[in-house]
C-alpha cells in the first residue's frame, strides 16, 4: 500500500527534466499524401510544454517553420487539476513534450493508450548538489545516505544496478521533497546529503556560495532521455502527416539552434519571460542536449529500470512497450527534411541519420 501510495505521488509530479526484453513488434508504415513540396492546409495543434517552453518549437514558431508546413500551436497550460499528462488523458492536449520519460511510462502502464514519437530534451542539465566539500566518487556515493532524489528519475537507481547493487531503494534512503527549492533547503540544513535539481535551478546555484554541483543526471546516465514527446495513440494514427509536418519544422529548428546558440537563447528568453543569463545558465551547458529524436533504445532502458523497481503498474507485465514508440514517422520526417533542407546545414542531416541509427534500432 505504501509503495502504491509513493508511485501516485510520483506521478502526480512532473519532471523537469529523464532496456526492456520485450519483443520489438514491426512497425506499419505511415502512408501520407500531401505533397511536401506544396504549403499545407493549416492545422492548430493543441501543445502543453510547461512555464520552462520548448526552445525547438520556439524557433519553430519564431523563424516561420511552422508556418511552411501548416501548423499553428495553441499552448495550453496545465491547471491545478490536470498536469500535462492529465491534460493529455482528457484530451484536452494533443501533444505534451515537457513531461519527462518516467511519467508517460507509468501513465501507459497504467493503461493510458499513448505513443512516444519525438523528443525534446535528451540531457536536461540537472545539477546533482550537496554542501561544499562534500566528497563524490560517482553514483555509488549515494549507497547508505539520505537523498532528495526521487527514485522514480529512473537514471540513479538504474546505474546503481549497473554497479551491481541489486536493491538499490533500499541500498540508498530515497526522499522526495514536492520542489526543488525544498529539496535544496534539505541539503543546506544537513537532512539529507545530496539533491538532485531541475533544469531551471543552474543560475541561482552559479549565485550560491554554500552549495556545489557534484555531478549531473547526464553523468549518472548519458542520455538518460530527460522528456520525450507522446499523443495519444488515436491522434498519431488518425494524424500521421501532422505529426510528420510537426517534425520536420522541429528538426529545421535543432538545426538552427545548434548554429545560433546565442539567438536561441534570446528568443526563448523572451518566449518564457525570463533574463537571458537565466537561460544561458542551462543551454550553455554541455549537459544540456535538445533532440527531436525519439530514443527508442533509451524509452526501453528507461521501462525496463522502473519495472524491475517496482514503479510500473502490474498491469505493465501484458504491455509490449515497442507498441507505444513510433520511430518510422520520424524516420520518415527526417528523410523529408534532409531532402527539403538539408542545403541549409548537410553536417546536421548527416549526423541526425547516424543519431537516429544509433539510437532508434
Amino acid at each position: 500500500m505504501k509503495k502504491l501510495l509513493f508511485v501516485s505521488i510520483c506521478l502526480a509530479m512532473l519532471t523537469t527534466a529523464c532496456g526492456s526484453k520485450t519483443t520489438p513488434v514491426a512497425e506499419k508504415p505511415v502512408e501520407t499524401t500531401v505533397a511536401t513540396e506544396t504549403k499545407k492546409e493549416n492545422t492548430v495543434v493543441r501543445w502543453n510544454y510547461g512555464s520552462s517552453g520548448n526552445v525547438l518549437v520556439t524557433i519553430a514558431e519564431e523563424k516561420g517553420y511552422f508556418d511552411e508546413v501548416g501548423i499553428t500551436i495553441k499552448p495550453v497550460a496545465a491547471t491545478a487539476v490536470l498536469n500535462a499528462l492529465g491534460l493529455l488523458s482528457a484530451n484536452q492536449v494533443d501533444i505534451v513534450s515537457n513531461a519527462g520519460t518516467s511519467n508517460p511510462l507509468q501513465q501507459i502502464a497504467a493503461g493510458n493508450d499513448f505513443t512516444i514519437f519525438g523528443g525534446h530534451m535528451v540531457n536536461g542539465a540537472m545539477p546533482v548538489v550537496a554542501k561544499k566539500g562534500t566528497e563524490w566518487k560517482g553514483v555509488e556515493s549515494l549507497v547508505g545516505e539520505k537523498v532528495a532524489i526521487n527514485p522514480s528519475y529512473f537514471a540513479f537507481p538504474g546505474a546503481l544496478m549497473e554497479k551491481g547493487y541489486d536493491d538499490p531503494l533500499h541500498q540508498v534512503e530515497w526522499v522526495t521533497f514536492g520542489t526543488y527549492d525544498d529539496a535544496l533547503a534539505a541539503v543546506q540544513r544537513g537532512e539529507v546529503k545530496y539533491a538532485l535539481m531541475g533544469t531551471e535551478k543552474n543560475y541561482p546555484l552559479s549565485q550560491m556560495d554554500d552549495i556545489e554541483i557534484v555531478s549531473w543526471h547526464s553523468e549518472v546516465m548519458p542520455n538518460y532521455s530527460c522528456c520525450r514527446m507522446e499523443c495519444q495513440t488515436s491522434y498519431l494514427k488518425e494524424n500521421p502527416d501532422v505529426i510528420k509536418r510537426i517534425i520536420k519544422a522541429l528538426l529545421r529548428a535543432q538545426s538552427y539552434y545548434e548554429t545560433h546558440k546565442d539567438e536561441a537563447i534570446t528568443l526563448h528568453a523572451a518566449k518564457i519571460k525570463a533574463e537571458p543569463e537565466f537561460v544561458a545558465a542551462y543551454m550553455n551547458n554541455e549537459h544540456y542536449l535538445v533532440s527531436a529524436d525519439p530514443l527508442r533504445n533509451q524509452v526501453k532502458r528507461a521501462w525496463g529500470i522502473l519495472d524491475k523497481t517496482g514503479f510500473l503498474d502490474a498491469n505493465a507485465k501484458n504491455i509490449n512497450i515497442d507498441e507505444h514508440i513510433n520511430t518510422s514517422i520520424y524516420e520518415e520526417a527526417l528523410k523529408e527534411a534532409k531532402s527539403e533542407y538539408g542545403s541549409e546545414n548537410p553536417t546536421f542531416y548527416e549526423k541526425m541519420e547516424k543519431f537516429f541509427n544509433e539510437n532508434d534500432r
